[in-house]
């Protein structure tokens, strides 16, 4: 299934993306998409109701992030080889672990907006896993059944922050509009290898980006196993699993946001984003 929530900021509701690629209102089925709808047995239910008698939604409404509830927005850096590489970082041994703030949660269209006095805005396509049954201490055999499904993640970053400002990236991850999510959540049972999705980012109409998952230092069971080992993940909490080359901050010379880029990103089978890059404002 393709779950959505849709609506103003603030007032979304709950909807399904049908097998025409029409949206249908899920309200009178489930209240949200939120981590009471994320468990396997939510997820059969909403699975078992037939398409044809959901009402059709009219027009081209806004998506906001298809998740609500998120307690943590738990970030991977370095996980693609090349893309640390272009960083001038060494390849992690383990895991590379932070958070963006939860604040910075948006719709996948929605507007970024540049922090106040940002120089190096940058982007990364990165494949977002949403967690849909408490996972702590899980080892990988197990991590995926934790797994509710897959979207695409918009890691928005701030490279001055992240890298000039002190020993934590936190500081350049987490301005607010610095996570869009979406379109929409494919449940795992649509995703049956993680390991195998392209990806591609363009600004501008250019393309920048172009990778897949497959070349990931360390997958997706790795990952849920292995943050599971630092905090317990509760249902609706995602983790986006890094990023391939072709960010602004590894061109020659760097190449960063301004006012009226517009970025345009997917990855295969879940989705496409377009945001329009806006300046500051309170």
């Amino acid at each position: 299934m393709k779950l959505v929530r849709y609506g103003k900021p603030g007032k979304e509701k709950p909807g399904l993306i049908d097998s025409q690629g029409l949206l249908r209102d899920l309200s009178a089925v489930v209240p949200d998409i939120g981590p009471a709808q994320l468990g396997d047995a939510a997820l059969a239910k909403i699975a078992r109701i037939k398409e044809a008698k959901l009402p059709l939604v009219k027009g081209k409404p806004r998506y906001g992030c298809p998740v609500a509830g998120t307690r943590k927005f738990i970030a991977i850096g370095l996980n693609y080889a090349d893309h640390a590489a272009e960083s001038g970082m060494p390849i992690p041994a383990e895991p590379v672990v932070f958070t963006k703030a939860v604040s910075c949660l948006q719709g996948p269209n929605d507007p970024v907006m540049l922090p106040k006095g940002s120089v190096k805005g940058d982007w990364e396509v990165e494949l977002g896993v949403v967690i849909g049954t408490r996972a702590r201490c899980v080892t990988q055999k197990d991590a995926l059944r934790h797994v509710a499904g897959y979207c695409v993640v918009n890691d928005v970053s701030e490279r001055e922050w992240q890298l000039e400002h002190g020993l934590t990236w936190d500081k350049g991850k987490g301005f607010d509009t610095f996570g869009p999510v979406g379109p929409w959540l494919v449940t795992r049972d649509e995703v049956p290898n993680p390991q195998k999705l392209a990806m591609w980012l363009d600004v501008n109409g250019q393309r920048m980006q172009t990778g897949n998952t497959k070349t990931m230092i360390f997958n997706v069971a790795r990952l849920v196993s292995y943050v599971s080992q630092l905090n317990t993940l509760e249902p609706g909490d995602i983790i986006t699993t890094g990023t391939p080359p072709g960010v602004g901050m590894g061109m020659k010379p760097p190449v960063f946001l301004k006012k009226g880029d517009v970025m345009a990103l997917g990855i295969e089978g879940l989705g496409e984003q377009r945001q329009e890059v806006v300046a500051f404002k309170l």
